[in-house]
């Protein structure tokens, strides 16, 4: 198979060049950057130039992944590449469904509204900016040779977020003399995460079915799980043996403790209950449509792994440093 890569230079698209290569296929890779794998053709381009894609675009492929952002982007990608490929995989996301309560978790929710520019820069647009995209591949010119894949949380080895790979990392390397390690009180809320491996595979196994691919669009997330049990496991994982420490989520935002993501933030807590559904959404149809999860606990332990050799200090970019932590658990005790 001849598979172009729109991308490739990241984490979500070197896993997916690696992959393809494991499997002896031809890959090719779209770029600004320079960083793709090894056995990779690389095609250095800015997409924010109208005819960056000229190069492949006299080509034929078994498939193009995208995994674009800029719905300038994928316009003109599925412009110039409409009769270069049997099937366009888009890679968007959950974030393209406004309402995260949990009230409709299948792939039938309501989307925003598309986003008309061919850019942003405020990440309050960015899920207007995926259906932008999903529109210009699947509605525009592809119709059903085009598949939407909605990924949630993407996690595992080189997590450059650190979401997934924050709790692990801290039950292994307590801030504290007593081994204590700060949690939110939520015990109940949902979380996911997809392995990016796992989502490799299947946007590579998607490409090699060509125009038999199913179209999506497919919400490509792990299997939801209370965060309580999420940190039972990421313990589990580290071989932790001291104790957590609980605080109450009002307790948190007081001291500026971020949700979710970022500095000074407890990854993949969220104390707003209209937000339960970001971790609850199915994904009944993609696992019908082949897609495969490893446990949970694999892609704990494999993030624990690469963070501890390749991280010093817990909680950059997502979470809190040692010294913060430390800080917080001192006031815990008073």
């Amino acid at each position: 198979m001849k598979l172009l890569i729109l991308g490739g230079t990241g984490w979500l698209g070197g896993h997916i060049a690696r992959e393809a290569l494991e499997r002896g296929h031809e890959v090719t890779c779209v770029a600004r950057g320079t960083d793709v794998p090894e056995g990779v053709t690389l095609v250095h381009a800015d997409r924010d130039v109208d005819d960056a894609l000229a190069p492949v675009a006299a080509d034929s492929w078994d498939g193009v992944i995208d995994v674009a952002m800029q719905p300038g982007h994928v316009r003109r990608a599925v412009r110039d590449l409409a009769q270069a490929t049997q099937r366009y995989i888009f890679v968007s996301s959950v974030s393209a469904y406004p309402d995260h309560s949990g009230a409709n978790p299948t792939e039938s929710a309501p989307v925003f509204e598309p986003l008309e520019s061919d850019t942003f820069t405020d990440m309050a647009e960015y899920g207007a900016a995926k259906v932008a995209c999903e529109n210009a591949a699947a509605r525009e010119r592809l119709g059903s040779r085009a598949t939407i894949v909605r990924p949630g949380l993407i996690g595992g080895p080189g997590d450059p977020s650190a979401r997934s790979t924050y709790w692990p990392l801290r039950f292994a390397s307590p801030s504290n003399p007593e081994g204590a390690v700060l949690v939110p009180d939520h015990p109940d809320f949902p979380t996911s995460v997809i392995d990016v491996r796992d989502l490799a595979q299947w946007l590579v196994n998607l490409a090699e079915l060509g125009s038999e691919a199913p179209t999506g669009p497919f919400n490509a997330v792990g299997m939801s799980t209370p965060l309580a049990q999420h940190l039972t496991i990421a313990r589990e994982v580290a071989g932790f043996a001291g104790s957590i420490v609980v605080k109450k989520n009002e307790w948190l935002r007081e001291r500026g403790v971020s949700q979710w993501a970022g500095t000074k933030s407890l990854p993949l807590w969220i104390a707003d209950d209209s937000m339960r559904g970001f971790g609850a959404w199915s994904n009944a149809r993609a696992l019908e449509a082949g897609l495969a999860l490893r446990p949970l606990q694999d892609t704990l332990r494999d993030g624990l792994e690469w963070a501890l050799a390749h991280s010093s200090e817990p909680g950059v970019p997502s979470g809190l440093t040692q010294e913060q932590e430390a800080e917080l658990l001192a006031e815990a005790r008073l």
